[in-house]
């Protein structure tokens, strides 16, 4: 029975396969799914506080995640929630934490784990901005930061940390990070984690934690690792999983402005102001204090704009997006949060003032409903430092964005 070792691992490969399709068959009787949904924020019967911070942010209605995600987080269930980067995920499990969490006590109670310090500095902020009203006490564990620094703010008391794996199992072992109040564990994006190598560093924090204790899964997909997790660690999970949305980058083209220099965007823009007026367009940038410098800087030099971001108040933007789409405002200067909300039939050009920091924030912002079938352009305004955003919009994306031409009017 001498088989070449290629069949060998002929055989390994389909024991595998065979092993997976056991693990997804049997997953049925071990999630229960659920199918809740809850169409507004006010219907899920979050504290008082929490929804100021939620409607502050510029949430005006939950995703479909959040409308079928934040409610059994609440309720205390072990949930796996499945859906793609960008759809905010981070605000479901955020408002599930600091829902539940006593704020008299000043002790960590949740602990959350992210793949990249980027993305835990980012959940960080989230976390922080919804819990604004409550008081939330939140810190970010993260590699390439002073652990005495990180020691001395985990000994003065937060509610909740976010962290990297490496750095969190680290404040644990030197019990600067005490494990007996935590009640809530989050995994955020449970594939990368698993996929960087985690695995390990995951399991060993796991071990430190205390035995009954609610855990969240999130993630984009769900290979056998994340399974297999979800198995060993959690008891009677619901599964909510939200399909890839609708938007698609097709028919759209995609160019760059190099603009060197960030001082230099504002010279590029008005020589574009003549080509925005024709159609309708809508401008991104990246902070809300942006918005209005942008704004009056235009304005200034005669030229018409609209401007709207979440520190308005609801009635404002109501108004000013009731302009725009009648096509009474032909610019409007915006950022991200309200890229969701922009489904503007006639826009047609979307400019990237800023390149959004997150890769998926692209799609929403230039993205068009296939349904639809428009077309459109999107332009970017790219500095030195923006080159590899830039790269790394086109790898994900997989899209080729080219120097724009001198004739960009005849595009529209």
């Amino acid at each position: 029975m001498a088989g070449s070792a290629a069949e060998g691992t002929q055989f390994d490969t389909r024991q595998f396969d065979q092993k997976l399709n056991e693990v997804l068959e049997g997953q049925d009787e071990f999630f229960t799914s659920y199918d809740e949904v809850h169409e507004s924020f006010d219907a899920m019967g979050l504290q008082e506080n929490l929804l100021r911070g939620i409607y502050a942010y510029g949430f005006e209605k939950p995703s479909a995640i959040q409308q079928r995600g934040i409610v059994p987080f609440c309720k205390g269930l072990d949930v796996i929630q499945q859906a793609q980067s960008g759809t905010g995920k981070t605000a479901t499990f955020c408002s599930g934490v600091l829902q539940q969490l006593d704020y008299t006590l000043v002790q960590c109670q949740a602990l959350v784990l992210a793949p990249t310090r980027e993305l835990a500095q980012q959940i960080e902020k989230v976390m922080r901005a919804l819990g604004d009203y409550q008081g939330v006490k939140v810190h970010a564990c993260v590699g390439g930061t002073s652990v005495r620094e990180d020691q001395r703010i985990l000994q003065a008391g937060v509610h909740v940390v976010v962290g990297t794996p490496g750095r969190v199992f680290d404040m644990l072992r030197r019990q600067s990070l005490r494990p007996d109040c935590i009640k809530m564990f989050v995994l955020d994006e449970a594939d990368e984690m698993l996929s960087r190598g985690f695995k390990d560093q995951i399991y060993d924090i796991f071990q430190l934690l205390p035995p009954k204790i609610q855990v969240g899964v999130f993630s984009a997909t769900m290979p056998p690792e994340a399974l297999e997790i979800t198995r060993k660690f959690m008891s009677k999970p619901v599964r909510i999983l939200v399909k890839r949305d609708e938007l698609t980058l097709e028919g759209i083209k995609q160019f760059y402005v190099n603009v060197e220099k960030e001082e230099w965007k504002l010279e590029t823009l008005c020589d574009l102001y003549e080509t925005l007026a024709i159609t309708q367009s809508v401008i991104f940038v990246n902070t809300r204090r942006k918005v209005d410098w942008l704004t009056d800087k235009m304005r200034s030099r005669d030229h018409t704009v609209s401007a709207t971001h979440g520190d308005m108040d609801q009635n404002t933007r109501d108004i000013i997006m009731r302009e725009f789409r009648s096509g009474s405002s032909r610019v409007l200067i915006t950022t991200d949060l309200l890229a969701r909300g922009i489904d503007v039939q006639q826009v047609s050009l979307v400019i990237n003032f800023d390149l959004p920091t997150q890769p998926e924030n692209y799609l929403h912002r230039i993205g068009r409903s296939g349904r639809f079938g428009r077309k459109g352009v999107a332009i970017n305004f790219v500095t030195r430092d923006d080159d590899r955003m830039l790269f790394d919009i086109q790898k994900f994306y997989n899209v080729v964005v080219e120097e724009l031409p001198s004739n960009v009017a005849d595009l529209l």
